[in-house]
C-alpha cells in the first residue's frame, strides 16, 4: 500500500500541496509520452522531468500505465465534450459543422498523445476497454441526435442510428488521424467542409 492509500485500498484525500503534486506528475508523464513514446518511458523519465523523488511516484500512482490511462481519460472527455446533440436553435446542418470543429480543434489540442494512443491501444486491453467506453458514450449521445432528427422527419427513418453515429465517427477520426498523426497534407478548412458534406449527404440532412 503507498502512502497514499488510505485502509481498505482507498485513496486518501490530497493535501493541497499533494494535489499539485500529482497534477505536475501528470503534466510532465505527458510531455514525456509525447518524446519518448510508451514503450520507452519509464519512471524515472517522469520524476525527473516533474522534479519529484523518484519514490514519490508511487504515493500518487501504482505504475506508469496507470499515469498513461489517466492522461487518456482527460483526453477523450476533452476530445468528445461537444459530440454531435440536438439543440433549439442551430440547423441540423450547423450542428454537424459545429461537432465536427470541436473535435477538430481537441484532435488539434491533443495530436501528439493520440498518436501515443494508437501505440498503446495495439497492446494493452485496460486501454481498449477504457477507448471503447468513451467512443461508446459518444456514439451514443451521437445516435440520440439521429433518432431526434428522425422524429422530426428529417433523416430518413429506415437508417439505423448507432450504426450511422458509429460509422460516421470513424470517418471523422480517422481522417484527422491521417492528416494530423500521418502527415497527410490535405487543406483543413476543404478537409472539414467535405466531412460536413459527407455527415449531412449521408444522414439526408436538409443542407
Amino acid at each position: 500500500m503507498s502512502s497514499g492509500d488510505a485502509p481498505g485500498g482507498q485513496q486518501a484525500p490530497l493535501t493541497e500541496r499533494g494535489a499539485r503534486t500529482r497534477e505536475r506528475l501528470l503534466a510532465a508523464a505527458r510531455e514525456v509520452f509525447e518524446e519518448r513514446g510508451f514503450p520507452e518511458t519509464r519512471v524515472a523519465h517522469i520524476t525527473r522531468h516533474a522534479g519529484v523523488a523518484y519514490g514519490s511516484f508511487y504515493t500518487y500512482f501504482p505504475s506508469k500505465e496507470a499515469v498513461f490511462l489517466e492522461l487518456a481519460d482527460r483526453l477523450f472527455a476533452d476530445m468528445t465534450e461537444h459530440a454531435l446533440e440536438p439543440a433549439a436553435g442551430p440547423s441540423p446542418a450547423d450542428r454537424v459543422r459545429r461537432a465536427n470543429r470541436a473535435y477538430y480543434e481537441g484532435y488539434l489540442r491533443n495530436a501528439k498523445m493520440m498518436a501515443i494512443i494508437e501505440q498503446v491501444a495495439t497492446f494493452n486491453g485496460e486501454f481498449q476497454e477504457l477507448r471503447r467506453k468513451h467512443r461508446a458514450a459518444s456514439t451514443a449521445r451521437s445516435a440520440k441526435a439521429i433518432e431526434h432528427w428522425q422524429r422530426a422527419g428529417l433523416v430518413p427513418a429506415d437508417l439505423d442510428p448507432e450504426l450511422a453515429a458509429g460509422a460516421l465517427a470513424t470517418m471523422v477520426d480517422h481522417s484527422l488521424y491521417l492528416w494530423l498523426v500521418q502527415g497527410d497534407h490535405a487543406d483543413a478548412g476543404r478537409l472539414l467542409d467535405t466531412l460536413d458534406a459527407l455527415t449531412v449527404r449521408a444522414l439526408g440532412l436538409p443542407t
